[in-house]
């Protein structure tokens, strides 16, 4: 099903009356309705966040005036209001197979200051579960934008600009069903709190399980993790071959040969990565872990949101994106396998264990034998940090020596669909961007540039 919206002029921005929170009707007031009385103190959100959900509705009567600088029509939105706080927005609607013809704006009041910011654009980004998989059966999953990263804010307007072009035969626009703005409070951080850690347990080769991060080790030292991939991945070989060692010499043989192997792989140096502890996941909001069988490509993203953020905030922003991707988007838990911010420090994605070729939910039709890398901020025109880069290079040179692939070659991939149809075998780059995968400008023009950088480095780190 769709939902379908007349043609209109624009919307009166400005002067969109501000609206409390508990008039429910008040949603399809105009631009011209009469002041509401200031909304009650609401307290700060407890541990560990929260989530708000605003249908967009008929903006009614038809407003009278267009955004400026713009020709498009606007008759659906969310005027003005005063809401609980929040930090991080996105909409969603009803059919993840449906595509967004329109443009979506919002701008929202800073918590601290009470001014406005400017109207800015979400971004109608495709990082979603395969078709078919598991992950994406059943009725939870939902298509969304891309979260934007605001700060911490108590005031939010939208506005709908659909795509002039396609139309029915009724001159209707044509818009996903079910649209809503989702505001989402990261919470405080958590990762104080006593407890098990379920999520820790698989890193426990690499670090104890309540660790906020996993430290970073020489070269030398890192072969500890190539045993601890491999040697499992040999065992089940093994048994599925059903040569078993006919005595302990056989054994011993075998087990020199695999260590002069390591010895000899390929792989960088493990970097620092903050664990999923260490920035505060709420580990009772995802679901159990699902792993591919090996990891063969490396996906580079943006987060396509403000580069204005401190890194003092990353952390916060990571639980923010956490939270949209599960309880708004519908997904097992957040969709990239890794975060950099631009202080180059790293931060555990998706549960499973940093080592492990856990499947994410990063590049449609390809997150089968692949790892999802997210730069935060947004690249289009803006050059990524140096210590943004030299993370990454040093987070690919590590991850993919664990699985022996040179971050200067090829791997055959096969299509989920999407970009390249469904079963399609397609040749990408070792070290890939986003585009590369999917129609999609994402990581960037300016992130996607430094792809050669970030794989000449990361095969140097590997000692090729």
């Amino acid at each position: 099903m769709r939902a379908f919206i007349a043609s209109s002029i624009g919307v009166a921005c400005a002067a969109a009356a501000v609206l409390p929170l508990t008039a429910p009707d008040g949603l399809a007031n105009s631009a011209s309705a009469a002041p509401a009385p200031a909304p009650a103190t609401v307290a700060a959100p407890r541990l560990p966040g929260s989530t708000q959900s605003l249908p967009l509705v008929p903006l009614t009567p038809p407003p009278t005036t267009a955004p400026p600088g713009s020709s498009d029509s606007v008759s659906l939105g969310l005027p003005a209001r005063e809401v609980e706080p929040f930090a991080l927005l996105g909409v969603v609607w009803d059919d993840p197979e449906e595509e967004l013809h329109g443009r979506i704006q919002v701008r929202t009041k800073s918590a601290a200051t009470g001014k406005w910011s400017p109207w800015q654009e979400l971004e109608a980004h495709a990082d979603r579960p395969d078709p078919d998989s598991a992950e994406s059966r059943g009725d939870k999953v939902r298509g969304a934008t891309a979260p934007l990263w605001v700060g911490d804010s108590n005031g939010v307007q939208a506005r709908v600009l659909p795509e002039e072009p396609e139309a029915d035969a009724s001159g209707a626009h044509r818009l996903p069903e079910g649209l809503r703005l989702d505001l989402v409070h990261p919470g405080d951080d958590p990762a104080a709190e006593a407890g098990k850690n379920p999520a820790g347990e698989a890193n426990s080769a690499l670090a104890p399980p309540e660790a906020l991060e996993i430290p970073a080790l020489d070269r030398q030292g890192t072969r500890e993790d190539l045993l601890a991939v491999r040697a499992p991945e040999q065992d089940g070989q093994d048994g599925q071959d059903g040569q078993d060692s006919q005595d302990g010499q056989d054994g011993q043989d075998g087990q020199s040969g695999q260590l002069r192997a390591v010895a000899d792989a390929p792989i960088g140096p493990r970097p620092g990565i903050v664990t999923r502890k260490g920035w505060g996941a709420d580990e009772r909001l995802r679901g159990p872990f699902l792993y591919t069988r090996t990891v063969k490509v490396a996906f580079v993203h943006h987060t396509a949101m403000s580069n204005n953020y401190s890194c003092g905030q990353s952390a916060a922003i990571i639980r923010g994106i956490y939270r949209y991707h599960v309880q708004s988007n519908g997904w097992r838990d957040v969709g990239y396998n890794f975060f950099v911010d631009k202080c180059g420090k790293i931060y555990e994605g998706r549960a499973g264990g940093v080592a492990n070729p856990v499947m994410g939910a990063h590049t449609y039709g390809f997150n089968h034998d692949s790892t999802g890398i997210a730069v935060l901020g947004s690249y289009d025109s803006t050059n990524p940090s140096g210590a943004a880069v030299d993370a990454v290079s040093k987070l690919v040179a590590w991850k993919l020596g664990l699985h022996g692939v040179d971050p200067r070659g090829t791997a055959s991939m096969k299509s989920g669909g999407g970009k390249y149809r469904k079963g399609a075998t397609v040749r990408l780059r070792t070290v890939s961007g986003h585009r590369d995968g999917y129609v999609t400008d994402c990581p960037g023009d300016r992130l996607y540039a430094k792809l050669g950088t970030i794989r000449a480095t990361a095969a140097r780190l590997q000692g090729r």
